[in-house]
């Protein structure tokens, strides 16, 4: 159930983007942040939230993660504003599920033993792919017929339901180092903080962008370098890096990292076309994302179960080959489609593929593992994971906007309708604030202004969202080519047996 909030709570967000832009008076680009900062918030503290629950037990770390999303979607329940929803949903939450994600993988690791331990772990991927099915149809027709926020009252409840049975989890004690690396923890923050703070910072039309992912970059060289020299010195460190020298540990957790920047960038895209091109509703746009993540759910539970002898490193590469496929396929139909339905086909492949990939790549990845730093590469995995999610939301939204500002300023330079005053207002309007919006928005704000340069404004409008959609759906085809190259590389590798504690799908 913990797994089943964690997941469906992003999801509601994306299907309720134009519902929450109403109601708090925002901008689609601002909500686009906030999603993407959750991610970011978690993938920047993961590795720290597993070390705290090392150093105060990973049941009260679970407890604390718990309460942390319990407080952020309670705010979302009353927020009146985006800076509610940036501190507690985004922030908040976000540190919640660093907490959260790490203390399960080590509370179902020394809860359960071998058949029921793999049980247990398969359970929690159950979870999180049914979540990922059923999170757009659910959070559809809850805002769209109650509101975005009696959504978030139920996710409360749900953690109240969890809280309750909290008695039934045995702690699971640390046995290892207790030092502190405050230099590796700071470290970790910046660098992924950074590169995606840059990012978020350049979408709203920040200054200081390329510095912030400077500093990101030089954070991430320096803490592998400080990892390395705490490790030959025997001190603790904030993550192993011992870990690495496995190739396919390294292949494995950059694999999740491109399959999460893969999925980021679709389900921030579509979404943003249902609502603001088709001008769907939050049901209507559930609906028409239901063939991406019913067909994942589906294919991962099959490939689950029906795989066989054969080859993870095989079925990754078949999952990336199909996620690319799906998208390349639904880049041209995108400003040619008319209803969601239309991309019904395109959408099945690349959920297929996206469910072949859930099914293999954390077992893949935590098979040479041994056994009693399970917890730690787990913490690893899913630091990358958060990152590539929060990366392909913030960049595939940022470049989204940077080619509608470039597309509509173009559009509009090159009218032979519009006065050259208004070419130059609509080039600085952009400047400051680029901003995806519908036709039926867009009408109220060009009331007074002569037909004939509404229609013109409204033309480009409808030419200019679907160029950029398409553009940042580049970004999640290039995270799938990319995969398909590293699956090579994957098929060279003999697959070691699996060591047991890693069985299971998980989204996360």
């Amino acid at each position: 159930m913990a797994m089943f909030v964690l997941v469906v709570d992003t999801s509601l967000m994306n299907v309720s983007i134009s519902s929450v832009v109403r109601d708090l008076g925002t901008t689609v680009s601002g909500v686009q942040a906030a999603i993407a900062l959750e991610a970011l918030v978690s993938a920047a503290f993961i590795l720290i939230g597993g070390k705290v629950g090392d150093l105060i037990g990973r049941k009260r770390a679970y407890v604390l993660g718990l309460l942390g999303y319990a407080v952020g979607a309670s705010a979302m329940a009353v927020a009146q504003s985006l800076t509610v929803v940036v501190v507690f949903w985004s922030v908040l939450g976000g540190i919640g599920a660093s907490l959260l994600l790490p203390a399960m993988q080590s509370l179902v690791h020394g809860n359960f033993e071998g058949d029921a331990r793999k049980k247990a772990y398969a359970l929690i991927g159950s979870a999180a792919a049914i979540a990922a099915a059923v999170g757009p149809l659910l959070g559809g027709f809850i805002t769209t017929y109650l509101s975005w926020r009696v959504a978030f009252v139920l996710e409360v409840v749900v953690i109240v339901i969890v809280l309750s049975g909290i008695g039934l989890v045995r702690e699971v004690s640390y046995a290892g180092p207790r030092g502190v690396d405050a230099v590796g923890a700071a470290l970790s923050v910046l660098g992924m903080g950074g590169i995606v703070l840059g990012i978020l910072v350049w979408q709203e039309g920040g200054e200081s962008v390329a510095l912030l992912m400077a500093i990101g970059a030089i954070a991430l060289a320096a803490l592998a370098y400080w990892l390395v020299r705490r490790k030959r010195r025997g001190q603790p460190a904030l993550l192993d890096p011992d870990l690495f020298r496995s190739k396919m540990f390294r292949l494995g957790i950059t694999q999740q990292m491109l399959q999460q920047i893969a999925l980021g960038g679709t389900m921030i895209a579509l979404p943003i076309y249902l609502q603001m091109v088709l001008e769907y509703n939050a049901m209507q746009a559930g609906l028409s994302l239901a063939p991406l993540s019913l067909s994942m759910f589906a294919v991962a539970l099959l490939a689950g179960k029906k795989t066989g002898d054969r080859r993870p490193s095989s079925i990754i590469r078949w999952g990336f080959v199909l996620f690319t496929i799906g998208t390349v396929v639904l880049i041209p139909i995108v400003p040619r489609a008319e209803f969601g339905w239309g991309l019904l086909v395109p959408l099945a492949i690349a959920g297929s593929g996206l469910g072949l990939l859930v099914s293999q790549l954390n077992n893949y990845t935590l098979a040479p593992i041994e056994e009693e730093r399970v917890s730690e590469a787990a913490g690893a995995n899913s630091a990358a994971g958060s990152f590539g999610l929060s990366f392909g939301l913030a960049f595939a939204g940022a470049i989204m906007l940077a080619t509608l500002s470039i597309a509509f300023t173009s559009m509009a330079e090159s009218s032979t309708v519009l006065p050259p005053a208004d070419q130059q207002h609509v080039a600085q309007v952009l400047e400051d604030d680029a901003e995806v919006m519908s036709n039926t928005q867009l009408e109220q704000l060009l009331v007074g202004r002569p037909p004939e340069i509404q229609d013109e404004i409204l033309r480009i409008n409808t030419d200019a969202r679907p160029l950029a959609l398409q553009v940042a759906l580049l970004i999640p085809m290039l995270a799938g080519l990319i995969g398909v190259f590293n699956s090579l590389r994957m098929m060279r590798i003999p697959d070691p047996p699996s060591q047991g504690s890693g069985e299971g799908t998980s989204l996360v």
